[in-house]
Protein backbone atom coordinates (compact mmCIF):
# COMPACT_ATOMS: atom_id res chain seq x y z
CA UNK A 1 0.00 0.00 0.00
CA UNK A 2 1.34 3.26 -0.80
CA UNK A 3 -0.17 5.32 1.92
CA UNK A 4 -1.82 4.79 4.84
CA UNK A 5 -3.07 7.73 6.33
CA UNK A 6 -1.38 8.00 9.74
CA UNK A 7 0.49 10.92 8.65
CA UNK A 8 -2.05 12.94 7.12
CA UNK A 9 -2.16 15.26 10.58
CA UNK A 10 2.13 16.34 9.82
CA UNK A 11 3.46 13.29 11.55
CA UNK A 12 5.91 10.54 11.11
CA UNK A 13 7.76 7.46 12.80
CA UNK A 14 10.92 6.57 12.32
CA UNK A 15 12.17 2.85 12.62
CA UNK A 16 11.48 1.28 16.00
CA UNK A 17 10.06 3.92 17.26
CA UNK A 18 6.07 3.76 18.61
CA UNK A 19 5.79 7.87 18.81
CA UNK A 20 5.19 10.01 16.20
CA UNK A 21 7.31 12.85 15.26
CA UNK A 22 6.52 16.31 13.32
CA UNK A 23 7.46 15.91 9.71
CA UNK A 24 8.91 19.63 9.94
CA UNK A 25 11.52 18.30 12.86
CA UNK A 26 15.07 18.14 12.67
CA UNK A 27 15.09 14.34 12.22
CA UNK A 28 12.65 14.45 9.81
CA UNK A 29 14.43 17.03 7.89
CA UNK A 30 17.98 15.39 7.79
CA UNK A 31 16.05 12.33 6.48
CA UNK A 32 14.76 14.33 3.70
CA UNK A 33 17.38 15.76 3.01
CA UNK A 34 19.65 11.80 2.86
CA UNK A 35 16.37 11.12 0.46
CA UNK A 36 16.65 13.65 -1.63
CA UNK A 37 20.46 13.53 -2.45
CA UNK A 38 19.99 9.54 -2.70
CA UNK A 39 17.10 10.26 -5.74
CA UNK A 40 19.23 13.03 -7.16
CA UNK A 41 21.89 10.52 -7.71
CA UNK A 42 19.54 8.32 -9.31
CA UNK A 43 19.57 10.93 -11.73
CA UNK A 44 23.28 11.11 -12.19
CA UNK A 45 23.45 7.14 -12.17
CA UNK A 46 21.45 7.17 -15.56
CA UNK A 47 22.91 9.99 -17.28
CA UNK A 48 26.37 8.52 -16.74
CA UNK A 49 25.34 4.61 -17.93
CA UNK A 50 28.56 4.41 -19.96
CA UNK A 51 30.96 7.02 -18.37
CA UNK A 52 33.89 5.21 -17.34
CA UNK A 53 37.09 7.07 -15.26
CA UNK A 54 40.44 6.25 -16.24
CA UNK A 55 42.52 6.56 -12.89
CA UNK A 56 45.99 6.22 -12.67
CA UNK A 57 45.65 2.93 -10.43
CA UNK A 58 42.38 1.66 -11.94
CA UNK A 59 39.79 2.33 -14.03
CA UNK A 60 35.59 2.69 -12.31
CA UNK A 61 32.56 3.16 -14.06
CA UNK A 62 30.64 6.27 -12.86
CA UNK A 63 27.50 4.74 -12.40
CA UNK A 64 28.93 1.56 -10.15
CA UNK A 65 30.44 4.16 -7.96
CA UNK A 66 27.08 6.05 -7.50
CA UNK A 67 24.83 3.40 -7.06
CA UNK A 68 27.74 1.90 -4.24
CA UNK A 69 27.23 5.62 -2.76
CA UNK A 70 23.27 5.22 -2.57
CA UNK A 71 23.62 1.91 -0.89
CA UNK A 72 25.48 3.32 1.30
CA UNK A 73 23.27 6.31 2.31
CA UNK A 74 20.41 4.14 3.04
CA UNK A 75 22.69 2.91 5.51
CA UNK A 76 23.27 6.16 7.14
CA UNK A 77 19.29 6.91 6.85
CA UNK A 78 18.77 3.58 8.55
CA UNK A 79 20.93 4.65 11.63
CA UNK A 80 19.84 8.31 11.82
CA UNK A 81 15.76 6.42 12.35
CA UNK A 82 17.31 4.47 14.47
CA UNK A 83 18.68 0.84 13.57
CA UNK A 84 21.58 -0.54 14.34
CA UNK A 85 23.20 0.09 11.44
CA UNK A 86 26.23 2.38 10.68
CA UNK A 87 29.12 3.20 8.44
CA UNK A 88 32.46 1.92 8.38
CA UNK A 89 35.81 2.70 7.93
CA UNK A 90 35.98 1.22 4.57
CA UNK A 91 33.10 3.18 3.02
CA UNK A 92 34.80 6.46 3.93
CA UNK A 93 37.95 5.05 2.77
CA UNK A 94 36.73 3.93 -0.53
CA UNK A 95 35.06 7.34 -1.26
CA UNK A 96 38.96 8.65 -0.51
CA UNK A 97 40.94 6.63 -3.15
CA UNK A 98 37.68 7.48 -5.71
CA UNK A 99 39.00 11.07 -4.69
CA UNK A 100 42.57 10.57 -4.60
CA UNK A 101 42.56 8.96 -7.78
CA UNK A 102 40.30 11.67 -9.62
CA UNK A 103 42.63 14.81 -8.25
CA UNK A 104 45.76 13.07 -9.98
CA UNK A 105 44.21 13.16 -12.93
CA UNK A 106 43.12 16.53 -12.73
CA UNK A 107 44.88 19.91 -13.08
CA UNK A 108 45.36 21.64 -9.06
CA UNK A 109 42.46 23.30 -7.41
CA UNK A 110 43.66 27.06 -7.48
CA UNK A 111 40.04 29.13 -7.25
CA UNK A 112 36.53 27.92 -7.06
CA UNK A 113 34.87 27.26 -10.43
CA UNK A 114 31.48 28.38 -12.07
CA UNK A 115 29.43 25.71 -12.25
CA UNK A 116 28.76 24.07 -15.59
CA UNK A 117 29.97 22.46 -18.92
CA UNK A 118 28.54 19.49 -19.66
CA UNK A 119 25.55 18.27 -17.79
CA UNK A 120 27.02 15.65 -15.94
CA UNK A 121 28.78 18.24 -14.49
CA UNK A 122 26.54 20.48 -13.72
CA UNK A 123 24.19 18.00 -12.11
CA UNK A 124 27.20 16.76 -10.01
CA UNK A 125 27.91 19.84 -8.83
CA UNK A 126 23.99 20.77 -7.83
CA UNK A 127 24.64 17.46 -6.21
CA UNK A 128 27.32 18.21 -4.51
CA UNK A 129 25.01 20.80 -3.15
CA UNK A 130 22.52 18.86 -1.80
CA UNK A 131 24.71 16.45 0.00
CA UNK A 132 26.29 19.61 2.10
CA UNK A 133 22.64 20.39 2.64
CA UNK A 134 22.37 17.17 4.09
CA UNK A 135 25.30 16.91 6.18
CA UNK A 136 23.95 20.17 7.61
CA UNK A 137 21.04 18.87 8.71
CA UNK A 138 22.68 15.51 10.28
CA UNK A 139 24.59 17.68 12.04
CA UNK A 140 21.70 19.68 13.27
CA UNK A 141 20.09 16.52 14.51
CA UNK A 142 23.43 15.66 16.41
CA UNK A 143 23.90 19.05 17.96
CA UNK A 144 20.70 18.87 18.88
CA UNK A 145 21.47 15.80 20.76
CA UNK A 146 18.44 13.79 19.10
CA UNK A 147 20.72 11.38 17.63
CA UNK A 148 23.94 9.75 17.98
CA UNK A 149 26.06 8.50 14.86
CA UNK A 150 29.29 6.59 14.58
CA UNK A 151 32.31 8.98 13.12
CA UNK A 152 32.23 7.38 10.30
CA UNK A 153 28.94 8.52 8.76
CA UNK A 154 29.92 12.56 9.57
CA UNK A 155 33.20 11.81 7.58
CA UNK A 156 31.15 9.84 4.79
CA UNK A 157 29.06 12.55 4.45
CA UNK A 158 31.25 15.32 4.51
CA UNK A 159 33.84 12.89 1.91
CA UNK A 160 29.89 12.63 -0.21
CA UNK A 161 30.20 15.98 -1.73
CA UNK A 162 34.01 15.62 -2.24
CA UNK A 163 33.22 12.82 -4.46
CA UNK A 164 30.58 14.58 -6.01
CA UNK A 165 32.84 17.74 -6.88
CA UNK A 166 35.54 15.75 -8.21
CA UNK A 167 33.42 14.17 -10.41
CA UNK A 168 31.83 17.50 -11.44
CA UNK A 169 35.83 18.37 -12.69
CA UNK A 170 36.09 15.07 -13.78
CA UNK A 171 33.17 14.48 -16.31
CA UNK A 172 34.31 18.20 -18.02
CA UNK A 173 38.25 16.93 -18.21
CA UNK A 174 37.14 14.03 -19.96
CA UNK A 175 35.56 16.75 -22.90
CA UNK A 176 38.41 18.64 -22.73
CA UNK A 177 36.01 21.79 -21.09
CA UNK A 178 37.81 24.21 -18.57
CA UNK A 179 37.09 25.16 -15.82
CA UNK A 180 36.35 28.81 -15.83
CA UNK A 181 37.37 30.46 -12.43
CA UNK A 182 34.76 33.28 -11.18
CA UNK A 183 35.68 36.74 -11.78
CA UNK A 184 34.86 38.80 -8.78
CA UNK A 185 33.91 42.20 -10.75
Amino acid sequence: MLYTRKGDTGTTKTFGCDQRISKSSSIAEALGSLDEINSFLGLIKVKASNIVFALPASKIMASETIDRIQQDLFIIQAELAGAKKTITQEKVKYLEEIIDGIEKTLPPIKTFFVSGGVELATLSDIARTIARRAERRVVEVIDEGKIKVGKETLAYLNRLSSVLYAFARMFNHQVSIKEEAPEYK
